[in-house]
């Protein structure tokens, strides 16, 4: 397992639309492990295989509260099938526009289907914080980050943070 750098704003890379995975391989599972030690490092909760620079319909996600257990997920060529109408404001951070938060509105409970790390299909409905970060890693999926849900004013804010905040590390070093 290894550690991957972590692509920011405004790389051209975080555009792309992500294809399909078409068979689950230890290849796969490979990258999905080197995705949950890049997350777990960041620290995140969530990381899609493009934000390392692989364009792959893949997921990886842990919703465990900091000192619990950890509970990995993985998802494959995930997809929403249905929502329901009732939408939910949540705050939301992103390791690619990192250290900026900002609230982004969401269908509050989605249904999925996805395969596992293994390559089983499976179908569950996620609410809530799971339904809104599923939700924000399949945008990533085609090329959309939460920022794109904000004003043309935020955007450009966050994008100018990550920068200065880049270029100040630059200097450090």
């Amino acid at each position: 397992m290894a550690i991957k750098q972590i692509l920011t704003v405004p790389n051209p890379v975080l555009k792309q639309v992500s294809r399909s995975v078409e068979v689950v391989t230890d290849e796969t599972r490979a990258l999905m492990d080197d995705m949950l030690e890049t997350m777990y490092d960041a620290p995140g909760i969530g990381l899609a295989a493009i934000q390392i620079g692989v364009p792959l319909r893949i997921i990886v996600m842990d919703l465990a509260e900091t000192d619990a257990t950890p509970e990995p997920k993985c998802f494959i060529n995930p997809e929403i099938l249905d929502d329901v109408e009732e939408l939910r404001l949540w705050e939301e951070g992103c390791l690619s526009v990192p250290d900026f938060y900002e609230e982004v509105e969401r269908p509050r409970r989605v249904k999925l289907r996805y395969l596992d790390y293994h390559g089983k299909e499976i179908v569950e409905w996620a609410e809530d914080m799971y339904a809104t970060c599923i939700q924000h890693e399949m945008d990533h999926l085609n090329g959309v980050l939460f920022i794109d849900h904000l004003s043309r004013l935020k955007r450009q804010r966050a994008i100018k943070k990550v920068q200065k905040a880049e270029r100040e590390a630059e200097t450090d070093e």
